[in-house]
């Protein structure tokens, strides 16, 4: 049986350009970039090579790229540094942030709330998943030192309007994070047009190695280590530089935008297709983030008396990778966190399926699986129960 894979925004495979990239700092230069022999100067040399294609991609100097393990360590290190300094230097310690964001952001900043004593406003989102500009405007206030908000968001792809907000920080003195980690592949990512002073990117998510991601952090932007050692990073990661990850990622990121027309003009036309299939064919189907403003790969629906963990299970016994909500939330019996922000109920934010279409998803791809959803979704839906009333004499 063939599978048809449609969990992107979990993973996405490797780029067999990008893995011929890697391949030589796996078996040839296999140098500790540190060091300061051959090896060493032509690991470093490459890891140099790979922070200047980033830094062409978001529009930023070289030094203004520090490689972490990915998306997760990005989001701690932008966060925990920037807050640590923040304090450190008597700015303030209020953070702002939102319902929806991935837990590598809302975990962070309720963990520095409860054990660091941190002050945070967790914004509401609407019924699309979008931020009001007013509302931030009105949550920025004297000693708020940052804001974390992400750019399209994993469960929906809703996507945010970042320099809008970014821009109101700044009136305000804040630092603006954005994790980029959906976006990346997909969205522009120049800084300077997003007006972000920090943003996270992982590989994976755009056809390049797992375990490995970057931070953008714009220079003169003040950041304390979350992991100490060595002299790694400017001193802001620790660490012995995995060089054929980083090479990866550089790779993966450059073809990305290489290609980011075609690609997206793909994207969209499948996922499109996608999601007019299933609206036209599945009544109690129901597509969650905006209709439009929208990443291109990214299709996300919620249906009425289906469980979810079910739906999953047998779309993939017909073939069909998909997923429930966010990989990491993978296997939750909790309804969707984000869905429930959105103002679903519990029963509906229990009931969703995401699709996420790639560079090799295909028009017959779409065809198969809409036809098989609806055949699924039909064995599965729920019927009220019917209470016989009782016949009188």
């Amino acid at each position: 049986m063939s599978t048809i894979y449609l969990d992107h925004s979990a993973t996405t495979p490797v780029d067999p350009r990008v893995l011929q990239a890697m391949i030589p700092y796996f078996t040839e230069i296999y140098g500790n970039a540190s060091s300061a022999h051959y090896f060493g100067r032509s690991a470093e040399n490459a890891i140099e090579e790979a922070r200047e294609t980033i830094a062409a991609v978001l529009k930023c100097k070289p030094k203004e790229i520090i490689f972490t393990s990915g998306g997760s360590e990005s989001d701690n290190l932008a966060i925990r540094g920037a807050a640590w300094s923040a304090r450190q230097q008597g700015k303030g310690t209020h953070l702002i942030t939102t319902p929806i964001e991935h837990g590598a952001v809302g975990k962070t900043i309720d963990q520095l709330a409860a054990l660091q004593g941190f002050e945070r406003t967790v914004l509401p989102v609407d019924q699309y998943g979008f931020v009001s500009l007013e509302d931030f405007r009105k949550a920025c206030k004297p000693g708020t030192t940052l804001a974390s908000i992400m750019y399209a968001n994993n469960e929906i792809g809703t996507i945010q309007p970042i320099s809008e907000l970014a821009a109101i920080a700044h009136e305000h003195g804040a630092l603006f994070h954005t994790d980029a980690v959906q976006a990346a592949g997909q969205l522009s990512l120049d800084v300077n047009e997003l007006n972000v002073d920090l943003l996270s990117i992982s590989g994976h998510k755009f056809y390049g190695p797992k375990g490995v991601g970057a931070l953008y952090i714009r220079d003169g932007v003040d950041i304390t280590p979350a992991q100490t050692g060595g002299s790694h990073e400017r001193g802001l990661r620790a660490g012995t530089q995995n060089t054929p990850l980083i090479v990866g990622l550089a790779e993966a990121l450059k073809l990305a935008y290489e290609e980011l027309e075609t690609r997206t003009a793909h994207y969209k036309k499948v996922r499109d297709q996608l999601i007019g299939g299933i609206i036209a064919n599945i009544p109690n189907a129901r597509l969650t983030g905006h209709g439009s403003k929208r990443l291109p790969a990214h299709a996300s629906f919620v249906f009425e008396n289906i469980q979810s963990g079910a739906l999953i299970h047998l779309l993939d016994d017909e073939g069909i990778a998909a997923s429930a909500a966010s990989a990491c939330k993978t296997g939750s019996p909790d309804p969707s966190s984000v869905l429930l922000a959105l103002g679903y109920s519990r029963e509906l934010a229990a009931c969703t399926l995401r699709l996420t279409v790639g560079t090799q998803t295909k028009r017959q791809d779409v065809e198969f699986t809409v036809k098989t959803l609806v055949s699924v979704v039909k064995g599965l839906t729920v019927q009220p129960t019917v209470v016989a009333q009782p016949v009188l004499a």
